[in-house]
């Protein structure tokens, strides 16, 4: 792809995203994740209603009237986004490709962090860690995140999220709000999910298209495995075909919504023909 496409690309996507972020997103966001805890701001006079414990009483003596101390909450904070770029993602069957979707799912997360002044990173993985962008604030920050997930390509098509997740706990200290964007078609991060969930508020966002979930009977296929690269010929008029391929997927489906349930994390389905926007929302009013 060539600078001006890209550029153009990427400003697409900004303008589509950035107008959720704003008039829908934005709101929800700052409502969903609360700041660290409150901070003292200012001190004013006492008005009916005001909780008397807030009362600071060295004012109230001073001027001879009730003064109280009034906080906010102390709002900065920290957003990773983990971005699976496997081969799987590159799967598509309606005109849009899972990859396209994650793009657009990050960049209005990131723009609605952008909206609350908070910090934003990227994560992208396959079986390794294939980028890191530290967090950092700015729509300049957000704009070259956008690039990255539109161009970026991965060394491996392989996935492991656990490998993602002991990354994310070795590199944010402190607490952080964390978007894992993936099909989750991979397995054995339990553990590593439980770890990194203790200390950080995790929602895993599955992306997957509905032709995945049951293979169509069509013959024999030649198929190339997106992940090892490798191509096999699939007799998919066998029943025993078609049902051990639903058996492996439903497998790593209820992995994942096992997974994710008993480490506290929370969970986001959503289809490539469908629309991540009302799937988003109706998470965040739930939370």
């Amino acid at each position: 792809m060539d600078t001006k496409e890209l550029l153009k690309k990427v400003r697409k996507i900004e303008i589509k995203t950035r107008r959720l972020s704003d008039h829908i997103f934005s709101g929800e966001y700052h409502t969903s994740f609360k700041g660290r805890g409150m901070t003292f701001s200012e001190v004013r006079q006492y008005q009916y209603g005001d909780d008397i414990r807030n009362i600071d009483w060295n004012v109230t003596a001073r001027y001879n009237e009730a003064h109280v101390k009034v906080f906010e909450e102390e709002r900065e904070l920290t957003m990773m986004l983990m971005v699976d770029i496997s081969g799987s993602e590159s799967f598509g069957s309606k005109n849009q490709f899972k990859k396209d979707i994650v793009t657009e799912i990050a960049a209005t997360m990131a723009f609605s962090a952008t909206q609350n002044n908070d910090k934003i990173g990227l994560i992208l993985f396959s079986d390794q860690i294939e980028l890191y962008i530290p967090p950092k604030k700015g729509r300049s920050h957000v704009l070259r995140i956008i690039r990255e997930l539109i161009e970026f390509e991965p060394k491996s098509h392989k996935t492991d999220i656990a490998q993602a997740l002991k990354f994310l706990s070795s590199t944010q200290k402190k607490k952080a709000i964390v978007f894992v964007i993936s099909d989750f078609m991979s397995e054995d991060y339990e553990h590593t999910l439980k770890i990194a969930s203790k200390k950080h508020d995790i929602t895993g966002i599955r992306v997957y298209d509905i032709r995945e979930q049951q293979m169509p009977n069509v013959g024999m296929v030649s198929m190339l495995d997106a992940e090892t690269g490798q191509i096999q010929l699939i007799d998919t008029s066998s029943k025993t075909v078609r049902f051990n391929y639903e058996k492996y997927y439903n497998e790593k489906l209820n992995y994942f919504k096992e997974t994710f349930s008993k480490s506290g994390a929370g969970v986001v389905n959503t289809r490539v023909d469908e629309s991540y926007v009302t799937k988003l929302l109706g998470y965040f009013k739930s939370r």
